[in-house]
């Protein structure tokens, strides 16, 4: 049998095969020896070849490239093509955990939560120390607890719907509500910015209570309330609108004054006389 490359006869020698065919060690070598991307020469027949990612070292070249250590068998990290130790890649490029603030080892699974990193085993509800993982949970005090937790020491219930408020919701006569719950009683709608009219603890649009419990002025018929402004005159079960109450014949103000009545109509002296 000879080399297949150079032809010399490999009787006695040792020889290397490669897709069934043989070839001397030298010419092996100088054909298929992967160079090391450390010290850059090949990797002969007769030594370890290991690889990462489509590059090769040799055995001895397999070292971390910040403090030399050997890498092989132990775990390793690369960054920017550099091959480090799982110490010195923790040193310069790991996340500290938010919660313990020792460093999140490569390999380990991290939590990562509004721009913070967690060990998976220090990522918990801050009541039951259950771990959180992907569950929902709520923030409160930059604390994390999952949502039973939440609820069981935080949470208010709507004054409405009795279910809890997680986030938001309304303050009103010392009840909290839903802001989707907060709405007049009569048509519905939603009273969160707006403004409304209190009677017999629920809240009513100013419509709806002007229509259902408003009286009516005696002189423009509209709603007497306490948007229109405090002041309003009453007299014989009728009332007004201080700015209403005038002489109907001279339309001089009567408020604070005297005033005549003649029928339905309100009058001053001077007109009534």
């Amino acid at each position: 049998t000879d080399c297949r490359y150079c032809l010399q006869s490999l009787r006695g020698r040792k020889y290397a095969l490669r897709e069934e065919n043989a070839y001397c060690i030298t010419c092996y070598d100088s054909l298929f020896a992967n160079p090391c991307e450390e010290c850059k020469q090949p990797i002969e027949c007769n030594s370890k070849d290991l690889s990462y990612k489509g590059r090769h070292w040799h055995e001895r070249c397999f070292k971390c490239a910040k403090c030399s250590r050997s890498l092989v068998e132990k775990p390793f990290a690369a960054k920017d093509e550099l091959l480090l130790c799982t110490e010195c890649y923790s040193d310069e490029y790991s996340s500290k955990c938010f919660h313990c603030q020792k460093t999140i080892m490569p390999g380990s699974r991290k939590m990562e939560f509004k721009g913070s990193s967690w060990h998976e085993s220090c990522f918990v509800c801050q009541y039951c120390r259950q771990p959180l993982g992907t569950k929902p949970l709520i923030t409160k005090d930059n604390e994390n607890y999952c949502v039973p937790c939440f609820e069981k020491q935080f949470a208010h219930h709507c004054y409405s719907c009795k279910k809890v408020i997680t986030s938001g919701g309304v303050t009103y006569d010392d009840q909290p509500w839903h802001k989707e719950c907060f709405m007049c009683a009569e048509c519905k709608t939603q009273l969160s910015g707006q403004r409304f009219i209190s009677k017999d603890d629920y809240p009513y649009c100013v419509d709806c209570f002007s229509r259902l419990y408003a009286k009516k002025c005696a002189s423009c018929k509209k709603p007497i309330t306490a948007l229109g402004g405090p002041k309003f005159i009453s007299f014989e079960e009728r009332q007004w609108h201080g700015e209403c109450f005038n002489c109907a014949k001279c339309s001089v103000s009567l408020v604070g004054q005297g005033f005549l009545t003649r029928r339905d109509d309100v009058l001053c002296h001077k007109c009534g006389s």
